[in-house]
């Protein structure tokens, strides 16, 4: 068996082509253009270029969007007031932060800040909690793009056996939640792994669907995954490489070149879910100037 290989980047232009057409139907019929702010704090060359291609990404969609760079040396006031002005700017309907953030700034006190109907990033523990309830607001762009992949490769999760290896509140926690949910694209039964999880291997060995958000290269090896199993790799590691220009070679937390000898389908890396969490973040975009549109419709 040699698995389907799951193409996110084909997946999220479709998604991307979804959303354009919804974007032009709000400016169109309700004189709304979406509204997306990103902030980013530091100079990490990595982080900037994310921060780019999302600010680009939404701007080819028809959105507003801003890419805000403040220094390292910002400090949590000074980061906390910047978040409150596009709280208070009806042209922004979505902001994020770009995480993580630098260590003398405290990430938990920064995401609280966020406007919970801006917060496309769907981190603010509001936004969790109304997950957690089932009736979800915003979804972490990574597992909605997740749950994406599934239903639009026809990987129901319903009434599967779905084991996620890892427990982050941006992809561990929220998957489990979203695929546990009574709902369609859902009714999963869940199990998370972690850090101190044992006999990791019995438990994956088990994965109708296995969710791989690790942190760590190659850490899913083929022995580890069920015989015609649906892999998700979410990791994205840098591996030295002296034969690649750069030096380095980017992998997931799954060996891809074993493990899709067993598996039905697999994503690669890159390539796999990365496309889909920018288009995730953007349909959030979408939505939150949509509910914004809502709400005021009610004052």
């Amino acid at each position: 068996m040699v698995a389907n290989r799951i193409n996110g980047k084909e997946i999220a232009e479709e998604i991307r082509k979804e959303i354009a057409t919804k974007v032009n139907d709000l400016k169109n019929n309700h004189q709304v253009t979406p509204g997306l702010a990103v902030i980013l704090v530091g100079n990490d060359p990595a982080s900037a270029v994310y921060v780019r291609s999302k600010e680009k990404a939404a701007i080819d969609l028809g959105m507003k969007s801003e890419a805000i760079i403040l220094p390292e040396e910002t400090t949590q006031d000074e980061l906390i007031k910047q978040i409150k002005l596009i709280n208070d700017d009806e042209s922004f309907h979505g902001v994020l932060v770009q995480l993580p953030l630098p260590n003398h700034l405290d990430e938990n006190a920064v995401i609280e800040s966020i406007d919970p109907w801006k917060d496309v990033d769907g981190l603010h523990p509001e936004n969790m909690g109304m997950l957690m309830a089932g009736r979800p607001r915003f979804i972490s762009a990574t597992p909605a793009g997740i749950q994406q992949m599934l239903i639009r490769t026809g990987n129901d999760p319903a009434g599967k056996n779905v084991v996620v290896c890892g427990r982050s509140n941006i992809v561990g926690k929220p998957i489990a939640n979203l695929l546990m949910q009574r709902a369609s694209g859902a009714n999963a039964t869940v199990t998370v792994c972690h850090t101190r999880t044992e006999n990791l291997s019995e438990i994956t060995q088990k994965a109708d669907i296995l969710i791989a958000a690790i942190g760590s290269p190659h850490a899913i090896s083929s022995e580890m995954v069920k015989e015609g199993a649906v892999v998700i790799d979410v990791g994205i590691n840098r591996i030295d490489a002296p034969d690649r220009p750069r030096g380095f070679r980017l992998v997931g937390d799954v060996d891809y070149k074993a493990v899709r000898e067993k598996a039905s389908a697999i994503t690669p890396v890159p390539g796999g879910v990365g496309p889909m969490t920018i288009a995730m973040l953007l349909n959030n975009a979408l939505l939150a100037a949509d509910l914004s549109i809502q709400r005021n419709a009610c004052l």
